[in-house]
């Protein structure tokens, strides 16, 4: 079953438009264009930046923390568990955060982590995998695999009772990861989670405006959040051998076999450069018999999940998220989805 919310526009389908139409709403969102950062050179201050944010006073929440050994034995992948105040769901959310598979981690993605615990009723699990530079393809993606056979295997470990219950989440680069990650399972025979939530991903190695196949990068990669040169400037630090950018396990859209995936949510912002090939790997995942629900949120720039609560880019996805939660594992009619 493939459900894609469209918006409401005048354009037919494939021809909506890229940009505001209210020069007013273009002229607000042009401050929260990406600052022209190196990140080859200055991802240590983005990082800073990024955990000096999330300190400021805000919300008050009580997580647990915990670690979990690696496949090898070398070191510890350090958990951070979200509980919300009212229970009101049995998921629990394995989160992978984004960041280009380069800035963003625990700390940094707190606040975010106790709001979707917060508006989903859910436990969240988040992942501090390891970064690129310091540590490159596959480094980041071997964490978040033994996390996840830790957990399927474990479910108790996060505070689920069944593997059922085990969603996974990621946005951005982290949506990348949990992608990966369930493509993995399934061609090494392991059972994968039942369902994943997409946010924004990263599917494709190619955002050059002139060479890309998807017209959000030729059109949305200069102005809004997240631009071409950052993009490939994550990818190169992430996976610093070409062959790897155009292998599966960083492009899951170059995937041979979509089959058997879990049943999947891919929410996309309409500003972001990511938008097209975030869906265009849904559509994949829809082609091959999966059960996808697509949702763009028009308007809202890349990284939305972690606006403040007042945002209406962040209520509309979570309106979204919950929908999907509470559809559990079957669709409209009853008939069983996912893999």
């Amino acid at each position: 079953m493939t459900h894609t919310d469209e918006p409401e526009s005048g354009t037919e389908p494939g021809e909506r438009p890229d940009r505001p139409e209210r020069p007013l709403l273009s002229a607000v969102l042009k401050p929260f264009a990406a600052p022209r950062l190196n990140m080859r050179e200055d991802y240590e201050k983005v990082r800073r930046f990024q955990r000096r944010l999330a300190s400021r006073p805000g919300a008050k929440y009580q997580a647990l923390d915990r670690e979990l050994v690696s496949a090898d034995g070398t070191h510890e992948i350090p958990l951070r568990i979200f509980v919300p105040k009212e229970l009101t769901r049995d998921e629990v959310l394995l989160f992978f955060h984004g960041g280009g598979w380069v800035t963003g981690d625990i700390e940094s993605y707190s606040p975010s982590c106790a709001t979707m615990a917060e508006l989903t009723g859910c436990i969240v699990a988040s992942v501090d995998y390891r970064l690129a530079p310091e540590h490159p393809f596959p480094a980041g993606l071997e964490d978040c695999l033994r996390i996840t056979r830790l957990v399927l295997a474990d479910p108790e470990l996060v505070g689920a009772e069944t593997p059922e219950q085990i969603v996974l989440v990621g946005d951005s680069a982290g949506a990348n990861l949990a992608a990966v990650v369930s493509q993995q399972l399934r061609d090494s025979g392991e059972p994968g989670a039942a369902r994943q939530i997409l946010l924004y991903p990263v599917t494709h190695w190619d955002h050059d405006p002139h060479t890309s196949p998807f017209a959000s990068v030729r059109n949305l990669g200069d102005d809004y959040r997240l631009t071409n040169t950052e993009v490939q400037d994550y990818l190169d630090l992430y996976a610093p051998i070409e062959a790897d950018q155009r292998s599966a396990r960083v492009a899951p859209l170059l995937a041979t076999d979509f089959s058997s995936q879990p049943k999947t949510l891919l929410l996309s912002a309409g500003l972001d450069l990511l938008r097209d090939e975030g869906e265009a790997y849904a559509e994949a995942l829809a082609a091959a018999g999966n059960d996808v629900r697509v949702h763009r949120v028009e308007g809202a720039l890349h990284g939305f999940i972690t606006l403040p609560r007042f945002s209406r880019s962040l209520r509309e996805g979570y309106e979204v998220i919950t929908e999907f939660l509470d559809a559990g594992l079957r669709g409209p009619g009853g008939e069983a989805g996912g893999a």
